[in-house]
């Protein structure tokens, strides 16, 4: 292992901190650019993907000489905003290094993830590649956004197929193998104008949402406490209500979006029509409401005697001297969008997620160190690669 794994994570970390990738406006052209030239000068096959212009994705290569397994690593590229900048206590665009971390936006989630995945490509690069099967890194935007642009465009064009996929998140260096679907739906009343003085000669859309939706909560709440997986819940949530225009108006029309997260045996399409059912048996007049799915994912589950996590099982071994251990999603990933394809989908990264999203936000500079050697560890186990 190189001595300046530390320094050299560093100052990667710190060159992506001062390429601002914030989402919106979601801009990853300067941050994909940057990886794609060390990834090009380390010897890769690199492509620069783009459904939508300005959100650059970035597919590297490095195939080996036998036949074997398709490893693509993962990292996005885009962060939240800056938020309330009288929070930060430094220049959120500039890493600042102290106490034994780094601190700056994005430097958790998911930059230092970044970081380590661009050392870690150099380094294979520089011990020769893999002996067999193939290396992919990737590294996407509209990731924040749960949007269509990132690794969604990349699986749906068949770009990358792999048959493991780990992705760079904060888990303490630990694994995230089972993720929850998610399922987003809206629901619009109409009603009728009126004045409130006069409310009986109008008829109220926030009124009518009320009734759908308490159904919906009467619903859920006596199916879903039996929707349980080991740690993971099924769960609903209404996240929007918007309706009428003004207090003294009858109010006409109101919409509320939902957000159902799915155990990995629970499916997107079974949820919307599990939804709209209960909807629909409330008795409304059909032509004064209407149900809509918005998007979602299915959930996935990977095993945890599978081929990749015993390989991670066994780095952490080996590089830490502990037990991994695993742990529950409360998010969703862009390992979603290869929930259907039978393959290992694992989380796995430096920092908490308690840091992420959040102002002065950090990562602790040994986790990116040992993340760095249980990576190349796994690595060396799945595709082999020189000492």
């Amino acid at each position: 292992m190189p001595r300046k794994i530390d320094s050299d994570l560093v100052a990667i970390l710190s060159d992506l901190i001062a390429l601002p990738s914030p989402y919106p406006p979601g801009t990853s052209v300067e941050i994909c650019a940057y990886a794609a030239r060390r990834l090009k000068k380390a010897g890769y096959k690199v492509e620069i993907a783009a459904k939508t212009k300005g959100v650059d994705n970035v597919v590297a290569r490095l195939k080996g000489k036998a036949k074997g397994p398709v490893v693509a690593f993962n990292a996005h590229v885009d962060t939240v905003g800056v938020g309330e900048r009288a929070n930060w206590k430094s220049d959120p665009f500039k890493a600042l290094v102290k106490g034994g971390l780094v601190y700056g936006l994005g430097a958790g989630n998911c930059k230092g993830s970044m970081a380590v995945q661009l050392w870690l490509a150099e380094e294979i690069a520089r011990r020769g590649g893999p002996q067999k099967g193939e290396l992919v890194f990737t590294f996407v935007a509209d990731e924040e956004n749960l949007g269509p642009d990132g690794m969604a465009f990349l699986r749906q064009t068949g770009k990358v197929r792999p048959d493991a996929l780990i992705l760079g998140a904060q888990t303490e260096n630990n694994l995230i193998v089972a993720e929850r679907g998610v399922m987003w739906a809206k629901i619009t009343t109409k009603g009728k104008a009126a004045h409130a003085g006069n409310p009986a000669g109008g008829d109220n859309a926030i009124l009518r949402m009320m009734r759908l939706v308490g159904a919906l909560q009467a619903h859920y709440d006596k199916v879903l406490p039996k929707r349980v997986s080991g740690a993971m819940k099924s769960t609903v949530n209404v996240g929007m209500f918007h309706g009428g225009h003004n207090t003294n108006v009858v109010p006409s029309a109101c919409t509320v979006e939902i957000d159902r997260r799915l155990l990995p045996d629970e499916k997107v399409k079974d949820a919307f029509r599990e939804l709209k059912k209960v909807v629909d048996s409330v008795g409304e007049p059909k032509a004064m409401y209407a149900v809509e799915f918005l998007t979602g994912t299915n959930g996935f589950f990977a095993p945890e005697n599978g081929q990749a996590v015993a390989a991670f099982e066994a780095a952490v071994k080996q590089c830490a001297g502990r037990k991994v251990k695993f742990l529950n999603a409360t998010g969703v990933s862009d390992g979603r969008y290869y929930a259907d394809d039978g393959i290992e989908i694992i989380n796995f990264g430096p920092g908490s997620g308690a840091q992420g999203h959040a102002a002065n936000e950090s990562v602790p500079i040994k986790a990116m160190v040992e993340a760095a050697e249980i990576q190349l560890e796994v690595v060396q186990r799945l595709t082999g690669i020189g000492r």
